[in-house]
């Protein structure tokens, strides 16, 4: 598998970390979820690059990005972002954006049209009742109590992760996303990522109204739907009356449903017909 080149550009008064797989024709900047980082990209970038200029950064507080003590909520990612263009010299790019990353695609998409060629929302970006935003919560529930656990070794925190369900089959791009994560602590090892951080970001990403920004989009979408969910079919991200919605009031969208993948995997896992859908869409 390819490996990126990592690099420090700059966010809106942070340091962002950006992995980089190179490539010619569009540049393709993606977004990943709440408790993510940057590597979470490697599979779709391995079937994009080099024909396309992938980039995936860390969010503020993720990865090796610099993690201020507040600021996790989207009009803070929606100024990295532009930030991040600017300090790259980049005028346009493709947003892909998974779970929370969708929402701030969505967001930076409507807000600054002029910077987006193209939007693909992965498995996010749509209007949750109260009730199905909780279920979505306690499917995520297990992502975010590793955050604040301490294990005695990195191979201790591998077994940890490799025994969730939701992450099967176990992959070389599964090993390497939750290799970016891990750092030195006392007694052992724990992930990068401050639980703090992710409680301010998640009351935060409740308060967004989808359907206020679909009508705003100039530029096509393409939305990427996992058919199976988080741990079931009762937390999908993307019910059917959600999609239906985003189809109704978003100008110029497209669908496709990823058969066979839940949240998790319809980034982790390979998949030929999500690839050939997303090429088929950069190409039209």
């Amino acid at each position: 598998m390819t490996v990126p080149q990592m690099k420090t550009v700059k966010g809106d008064g942070v340091h962002i970390n950006l992995a980089v797989w190179e490539g010619q024709q569009k540049n393709i900047l993606c977004v990943h979820g709440i408790t993510a980082n940057c590597r979470s990209w490697d599979m779709l970038a391995r079937s994009l690059a080099p024909d396309f200029n992938v980039m995936a950064m860390d969010l503020r507080g993720r990865g090796m990005s610099e993690k201020p003590d507040s600021g996790y909520a989207i009009d803070y990612h929606i100024r990295d972002i532009l930030a991040l263009l600017d300090d790259l010299g980049i005028e346009r790019v493709v947003l892909i954006g998974h779970s929370l990353g969708a929402f701030i695609s969505l967001v930076f998409a409507a807000e600054h049209p002029g910077r987006v060629e193209r939007l693909i929302l992965v498995d996010g970006a749509g209007d949750l009742s109260q009730e199905q935003l909780d279920q979505v919560f306690a499917g995520i529930k297990p992502a975010f109590d590793r955050l604040d656990q301490v294990f005695p070794s990195k191979a201790a925190y591998m077994e940890k992760m490799k025994s969730a369900p939701y992450l099967q089959p176990w992959n070389d791009t599964v090993d390497t996303y939750y290799d970016h994560e891990i750092e030195s602590t006392e007694g052992g090892v724990k992930t990068n990522i401050n639980l703090a951080h992710i409680v301010e970001e998640a009351a935060n990403v409740r308060t967004v109204k989808c359907r206020t920004f679909y009508p705003k989009l100039q530029c096509k979408t393409l939305i990427l739907k996992a058919t199976e969910g988080l741990m079931s079919r009762d937390d999908l991200l993307l019910p059917e009356d959600v999609v239906e919605t985003m189809m109704r009031e978003i100008p110029d969208a497209i669908r496709f449903d990823v058969a066979g993948t839940n949240h998790y995997g319809i980034v982790f896992q390979p998949h030929a017909k999500r690839d050939q859908a997303i090429r088929q869409f950069l190409a039209d």
